[in-house]
């Protein structure tokens, strides 16, 4: 969540200086780990900005050298703050999927499963997105099997598509993951709050735009017509 008001924000911040952050004090386990999810308690109440190896060692409860035996800098940290949040869509897509009522359902589901993980973690999303901008692949932990891209295009092929046509199943995939990504870019928008009335709110909205997507896709007119 994203302090926009500015008395909160400095309740926030005080409290972190106060040395509060020890109600969640570290003592055993991964640390790793656990500097990274500081890293993104940190990420999402404050933004990207006030991320610092030693704000997340305070936040952890750890020594302020701590950090520095798992990560050179501030980058690598974001880094596995990004992969973290990979693994945390690859996971909401996978559940979405598995508790779909059918193979044609899932698209849907995985596509609203997206958008509800983009709207709640917001500055997360941006981190993650802004690993992979100039990269020449997605993130690999969306690439493994598990990964959600791959559950895409498994869904994909579950759903009916031909798993032989390699280049028309890559596509859908891209499309869907297209779909997702522009809803919840657009969502929250406020031009569509009469819309997300209309529907019953804002999960309802997102798969309502999802399925007309899709119905587009299905009912493309042919090439030539």
């Amino acid at each position: 969540m994203i302090f926009t008001s500015f008395g909160f924000k400095f309740t926030v911040v005080a409290m972190r200086e106060s040395g509060s952050a020890q109600a969640r004090p570290y003592h055993h386990g991964d640390l790793s780990r656990a500097l990274v999810d500081a890293a993104q308690r940190i990420l999402e109440a404050e933004g990207p900005a006030a991320l610092s190896l030693r704000g997340v060692a305070r936040e952890a409860g750890v020594s302020p050298a701590a950090p520095y035996h798992h990560f050179k800098d501030k980058c690598e940290l974001i880094d596995a703050v990004a992969k973290q949040g990979w693994q945390m869509l690859g996971d909401a897509i996978a559940e979405a999927r598995a508790n779909a009522r059918d193979p044609q359902h899932a698209l849907s589901d995985i596509g609203v499963a997206y958008v509800k993980f983009a709207r709640k973690h917001p500055a997360l999303y941006r981190v993650m997105y802004d690993g992979i901008r100039d990269q020449e692949a997605m993130h690999p932990e969306a690439e493994d099997e598990k990964g959600g891209y791959s559950q895409v295009e498994q869904a994909i092929i579950q759903a009916g598509g031909d798993a032989s046509d390699e280049m028309g199943v890559e596509l859908a995939t891209v499309a869907a993951w297209c779909a997702a990504h522009g809803v919840a870019e657009m969502i929250g928008l406020k031009q569509f709050e009469p819309l997300k009335e209309a529907m019953g709110g804002e999960e309802a909205l997102a798969r309502a735009l999802l399925d007309h997507v899709s119905a587009y896709r299905h009912h493309r007119p042919k090439p030539g017509a």
